[in-house]
């Protein structure tokens, strides 16, 4: 699947947590889903927490018509992963 993402939000994710929002390929395993409603965001924004290579990742994404556009991602706690899992 394409995933639509700003470049410069790329690079600025890529600073802040070593991982390129171009890199994203997907989960190995099903993430769960959550809508991201800790602030509003003009926007309807979703965290998805998945498992890549055994360890946990987050990833912050909207819909829009022409599908998934990547906001952030990252490495996230074993705590968070117990949480969601």
């Amino acid at each position: 699947m394409d995933y639509d993402f700003d470049p410069a939000k790329d690079e600025a994710n890529f600073e802040a947590h070593g991982l390129r929002l171009s890199d994203f390929a997907g989960f190995d395993t099903e993430p769960t889903v959550v809508e991201d409603e800790r602030v509003d965001y003009c926007e309807v924004r979703f965290r998805a927490f998945g498992r890549i290579g055994g360890k946990g990742y987050c990833l912050v994404y909207t819909e829009r018509e022409a599908g998934p556009r990547l906001i952030s991602f990252r490495r996230c706690h074993e705590k968070e992963m117990r949480r969601y899992e």
